[in-house]
């Protein structure tokens, strides 16, 4: 156990921590992009075939 505690202090005063820190924060962000646009082209795309179906 002291092992890992050691390990894991080591890892955190390394500079790969806040650089892991921000790619995880850039993927969270690209994410909640990514989900609000395919919810909101969903939304067009649905839209879009109701209309065709209703004038066919």
């Amino acid at each position: 156990m002291t092992k890992f505690v050691a390990s894991a202090k080591k890892f955190i005063r390394s500079e790969d921590a806040p650089t892991m820190t921000e790619y995880a924060l850039l993927l969270a962000l690209i994410a909640i992009v990514v989900a609000a646009a395919a919810q909101i082209l969903g939304q067009n795309v649905s839209m879009f075939y109701n209309t065709a179906a209703g004038s066919i």
